[in-house]
């Protein structure tokens, strides 16, 4: 829902780099190059990226009990 603050497996910090690979990949930018661009070298942190999905606008519809 939320992107991590440190990657699950080698614990780099990732999370000050999603906003920019988010803003650059809805304007048309292939994500690889993005991610290349933005440091992420290793396939652990890369996955943290690619396998990640916002849903907290669909969360934040409903209400809390």
């Amino acid at each position: 829902m939320i992107i991590p603050i440190r990657c699950f497996s080698c614990g780099k910090p990732i999370a000050h780099l999603w906003e920019e690979y988010k803003e650059r990949v809805k304007k048309g930018e292939e994500p690889k190059k993005v991610l290349d661009e933005l440091g992420l070298k290793r396939y652990c942190c890369r996955a943290m990226f690619l396998g990640q999905v916002d849903l907290i606008e669909e969360v934040s519809k409903y209400k809390k009990f």
